[in-house]
């Protein structure tokens, strides 16, 4: 019987298909197998290919050389951009205002044929705290005030590079997404004097039948109404507001965890396309009692079409409690 599950951050409807549920085999999918490029501007040697660096490390080599482990460098054909002033006018009823932002892409490993799923945990932690370091450094200017990390896995996902590598966009507003979120957070915390992702972390701990995986630190679960098959949510146990405020003994949890989620994923989904999305408070806020940064992981197993685009409403063929069952018995290897 199929059931109608509402999201209780943000009101969103999803229906859980079971009369089309979906073990993991019956996906039809495009898995992402590493091919190799003749060249790369991403890989060592090729850094005069692409804008300078604004953020590496390195071993003591000059900037813009080879020798690095991670590198972040502006986007070549960037969505938004630094330089110039916000200026918000009218024409009508509609309203426009100057691109201005920032676009990063975070190149994690110089080998080209890695994916985040066989680096070693120490890259992925490294990984981590550059996204820390670049949200702490372009949270100065006043002008943003939202900064979205994300990564696109295989070119299902979006990814136009093969070469593993993550992106951050700065924003001169929040988005609506993030705006529903945290409006869905200040509504249950007003209600409850609580925060609603505490409570979730809380009760799937409890329960632990959509849990996957846990350490002291953070927790992997299926979310009680997913979007998307085998969608993942990953949260740190302790409340915190903005995610470049992790520590390291959470960022260190994190990456051991992140890379065991990639490598059930591959095992159980064959290597399959995902984005990753790191949703956090907007920077130019305070540390703030209802909201509550975590990542969204999700697998390019289906596409959106109409009836999702008409409603707003998504459909999903596997329940999350299956998922959740799947992922968590799957090995690490």
């Amino acid at each position: 019987m199929p059931e109608l599950r509402k999201d209780p951050v943000t009101g969103r409807w999803v229906i859980i298909a079971t009369d089309r549920a979906k073990r993991p085999s019956d996906f039809v999918r495009e898995s992402v197998m590493p091919r190799g490029v003749p060249v790369c501007p991403f890989c060592p040697g090729q850094e005069q290919r692409t804008p300078p660096e604004v953020l590496a490390y390195r071993n003591g080599n000059a900037p813009n050389e080879p020798g690095w482990s991670l590198r972040v460098i502006p986007n070549k054909v960037p969505a938004l951009r630094v330089e110039g002033e916000i200026d918000r006018q009218g024409e009508g009823l509609y309203d426009k205002m100057t691109g201005i932002g920032a676009h990063e892409v975070i190149i994690e490993t110089p080998e080209h044929l890695s994916t985040l799923a066989t680096l070693h945990e120490k890259r992925i932690e490294d990984l981590f705290w550059a996204f820390r370091d670049r949200i702490l450094d372009l949270r100065k200017d006043r002008r943003l005030r939202y900064i979205l990390l994300f990564k696109n896995h295989g070119e299902a996902a979006g990814a136009s590079l093969e070469h593993t590598h993550s992106q951050l966009i700065a924003l001169p507003v929040v988005p609506k997404r993030v705006q529903e979120e945290i409006a869905g957070s200040r509504r249950y915390f007003d209600f409850k004097e609580r925060c609603i992702y505490c409570d979730i972390v809380r009760q799937e701990l409890e329960a632990g039948a959509r849990v996957i995986l846990e350490t002291d630190h953070c927790v992997a679960i299926a979310p009680y109404a997913p979007r998307f098959p085998f969608e993942t949510w990953i949260l740190p146990r302790a409340h915190q507001s903005h995610f470049e405020e992790a520590e390291a003994p959470t960022l260190q949890s994190l990456a051991w965890l992140f890379r065991a989620m990639l490598r059930k994923m591959d095992k159980v989904l064959e290597r399959p396309p995902y984005n990753l999305v790191i949703h956090t408070s907007p920077i130019q806020e305070g540390p703030n009692p209802h909201y509550h940064w975590h990542i969204e992981l999700i697998p390019k197993l289906t596409k959106v079409a109409g009836f999702e685009w008409g409603t707003g409403f998504y459909l999903n063929p596997t329940p999350p409690e299956e998922a959740a069952q799947f992922l968590r018995e799957a090995g690490l290897s």
